[in-house]
């Protein structure tokens, strides 16, 4: 049903649920992902996706390189082996902040700061019913000093923080621009397009900066999740690793790192990634908001795996139900309440579902990832139809390399603790034991 909608009916599918707290208030509506269909949204999908192509994202890979392996020196320079997510989340800074502005990042890099204070009260806005407002739009109109209008004040500090993100970055990089010391990015890409004079209305600087704001906050966080789900899902099946490193040190040369060169000679790595982001879906489908996610999965964790809305435009007919015009359409990547499990948990099309399995996409006689066996997961995982991620190649690429690297790097196994127990001669002996993964532990690495 989702791909009889969403995909197949994507021109009137496709528009969002008016958000008058996030888009209006607090000045989000620069993001691609909350605007409502229509010439505007158009215009900036045609900038994101001549950015975010699969062409352009290979004058991309450096970056990811470069971000991946300080990674891996940063987690060996590090005495605290438990210490991971900040530099996962130190990577993908990096990665995003170059793609979208050919920037460094630096410690307590600035930028980054604004762009993460402002995505988290992007999810506290985005709980649904967590303000009046989205509620009773002309509730935006009440003066900030009524009583009662807190959120308005909460939105007026909220949007500073907005500005700072869309703003900020894409005057460094311009300024680059102006001085040639400018790297490839998504502004100078499309800044550059505009200084040859493109024909094509939709590039302008608003769509620009509103593009590249977007990625800069939205990218970082679904691939930092994915990368520590990954991780998850190596601890709790030992074997996926062994065979992921044996057949890396098949195709690496001894003493070198995998890097996209290899990307072909190793499926294994492929159908990892792939299973990670089927396994344990980073987004709600149809957006770019990671940390609405997040938030709504520590609220409520049957809400957290819907996604953001889709609004029907014009009145429809499915299967004899009539859709009337304004109706909000949800799609499930998995699940609705507990045991109805759909899309990328569904039995019928995935056996097994909620094992890591990465062999599930490997054909057992070539050894090459084969998705006539089970459904490839990106039919769900990035979206649907004209809503379908614009940053997934990008993504994806970051995924795939950090967990080739962080596998051929490193051993992943379950901490050990040391305890004190008495044997059977009552004498008391110091035991080392495995730490189980436990609620607790496990929310702590994945966020």
């Amino acid at each position: 049903m989702a791909t009889d909608l969403l995909e197949t009916r994507s021109s009137i599918y496709s528009s969002r649920t008016p958000l008058p707290m996030i888009n209006e208030l607090m000045g989000w509506d620069f993001n691609v992902a909350f605007m409502p269909y229509g010439a505007r949204w158009r215009k900036n999908r045609r900038v994101a996706q001549h950015s975010l192509s699969p062409v352009a994202t290979k004058e991309y890979r450096p970056y990811i390189t470069k971000s991946t392996r300080k990674l891996l020196k940063r987690l060996l320079d590090d005495p605290d082996p438990f210490n991971i997510m900040p530099h996962l989340q130190h990577m993908t800074g990096d990665t995003v902040l170059s793609v979208a502005y050919g920037l460094k990042i630096q410690e307590n890099d600035p930028y980054r700061a604004a762009s993460e204070a402002s995505f988290h009260a992007v999810a506290k806005a985005g709980v649904p019913g967590a303000f009046l407002v989205d509620t009773f739009p002309l509730l935006k109109y009440v003066p900030a000093w009524f009583p009662g209008a807190s959120f308005q004040r909460k939105a007026r500090e909220w949007h500073k923080l907005a500005r700072a993100t869309l703003e900020l970055p894409y005057a460094a990089a311009k300024k680059g621009l102006e001085t040639g010391t400018a790297t490839v990015s998504v502004v100078s890409t499309c800044l550059q397009k505009i200084a040859e004079g493109t024909e094509d209305d939709a590039f302008t600087e608003e769509t620009i900066r509103g593009t590249a704001a977007t990625l800069f906050a939205a990218g970082a966080d679904t691939t930092v999740s994915a990368i520590a789900s990954c991780i998850l899902g190596l601890l709790e099946h030992p074997e996926v690793l062994k065979k992921a490193q044996a057949q890396i040190d098949s195709v690496v040369t001894p003493g070198d790192l995998p890097g996209f060169e290899h990307e072909s000679s190793l499926p294994y790595i492929t159908a990892i990634a792939h299973e990670t982001l089927r396994w344990r879906d980073v987004t709600p489908i149809g957006t770019l908001q990671p940390l609405v996610y997040t938030l709504a999965r520590a609220t409520d964790p049957c809400m957290a795996n819907l996604a953001v809305p889709h609004l029907l435009s014009t009145e429809d007919e499915y299967e004899g139900y009539r859709l009337p015009a304004g109706a909000v359409i949800v799609a499930n990547a998995w699940q609705v309440f507990p045991k109805s499990w759909v899309m990328l948990h569904d039995e019928s099309v995935y056996p097994d579902p909620f094992t890591f399995s990465p062999d599930r996409f490997i054909n057992p006689e070539t050894g090459e990832i084969d998705f006539t066996r089970q459904r490839n997961p990106s039919f769900a995982c990035w979206g649907f139809g004209r809503r379908i991620c614009p940053g997934r190649h990008v993504a994806f690429s970051s995924i795939w390399l950090a967990i080739a690297s962080l596998v051929s790097v490193f051993d992943i196994e379950k901490a050990k603790e040391k305890v004190r127990v008495v044997g059977e001669d009552g004498i008391e002996r110091e035991k080392e034991r495995t730490v189980e993964l436990t609620h607790e532990y496990l929310s702590s690495l994945a966020m």
